[in-house]
């Protein structure tokens, strides 16, 4: 019954296993939920933002802002790269990491230099074995993140193309599609598309604000307000598929060590029953020796 005892035990190893992914899965489950909640709570605030900016570059054309201003050429491209903090969440990190070091050798072959911002343990331990410069990093934001976590990290990237030391500002983050897709993004964050005005009635402006100190600053801290809260709303989105992608790799997890568990039983009550045919026989050919 040695084959028997060694089965037992690791029936009992993976039934274990089995109770911590299915608590992991429902955990994941909830946190998912609350972390839908803020990435459609982070909307509204982008959505004024940006209704805000609108007018404000419309009702002073003569002013044009570095964020609103492409450069002449592109010769130094910056990404802001979000990722988990843990793993145990499928290929989500993976396949973003993918899709971004396919876009680097097209940098690379190009004669871009790159640099890179990473928010999330995995793009820091991934990107730091890359030629990549990392300019800023920031890890362990939990799941409920503040803006005021990454409004340094993302400051360095506003900094350096503001001061030309950079054309192109690129964010790099999973999308969440629903529950069982989340879709690997890259976005161009900076510089800015021009607003346009929503139609044409609008663009003659029949009101306005009142600016304190004055339009051009007002639009100025506001750009970098909005700027923070385009890279937030990516962070939180980012979390929500991290969540959901641990619940379904959580889940499989389950299942696949339910259908061990199942094979092991089956090999168990095999091994029992082969153990018992050869008592049998051994007890019968010493009755008939007797």
């Amino acid at each position: 019954m040695s084959g028997a005892k060694e089965i037992r035990t690791q029936i009992k190893s993976v039934g274990n296993t089995q109770k911590i992914t299915t608590a992991m899965e429902m955990v994941a489950a909830s946190k998912m939920r609350g972390a839908q909640q803020r990435m459609q709570a982070a909307l509204p605030y982008a959505d004024k933002m940006r209704q805000v900016i609108r007018h404000l570059a419309l009702a002073n054309p003569e002013y044009r802002h570095p964020f609103l201003t492409a450069p002449e050429t592109e010769d130094r491209v910056g990404y802001i790269v979000i990722s988990s903090d843990r793993g145990l969440c499928g290929g989500l990190n993976n396949n973003l990491f993918r899709a971004i070091v396919k876009d680097l050798r097209d940098q690379e072959s190009a004669g871009r230099e790159v640099r890179m911002c990473t928010v999330g343990s995995k793009a820091i331990q991934f990107f730091s074995r890359l030629p990549p410069t990392i300019s800023a990093e920031v890890s362990q934001l939990g799941d409920k993140p503040a803006l005021a976590d990454i409004i340094g990290t993302v400051k360095v990237m506003m900094d350096q193309y503001a001061e030309g030391n950079l054309d192109r500002v690129v964010i790099c983050y999973n999308r969440f599609v629903n529950t069982m897709t989340q879709k690997p993004v890259m976005e161009q964050l900076l510089p800015l598309p021009v607003p346009e005005a929503e139609d044409s009635t609008r663009s003659a402006h029949s009101w306005d604000y009142i600016y304190e100190p004055s339009p051009a600053e007002a639009l100025d801290q506001l750009l970098e307000r909005y700027i923070e809260s385009l890279v937030f709303q990516a962070l939180v989105e980012n979390i929500a598929c991290e969540q959901a992608a641990r619940m379904v790799a959580m889940k499989a997890a389950s299942d696949n060590a339910g259908k061990l568990i199942d094979d092991l039983n089956l090999a168990y009550n095999k091994a029992r029953q082969a153990a018992i045919t050869t008592e049998l026989s051994e007890i019968v050919a010493g009755a008939e020796a007797v």
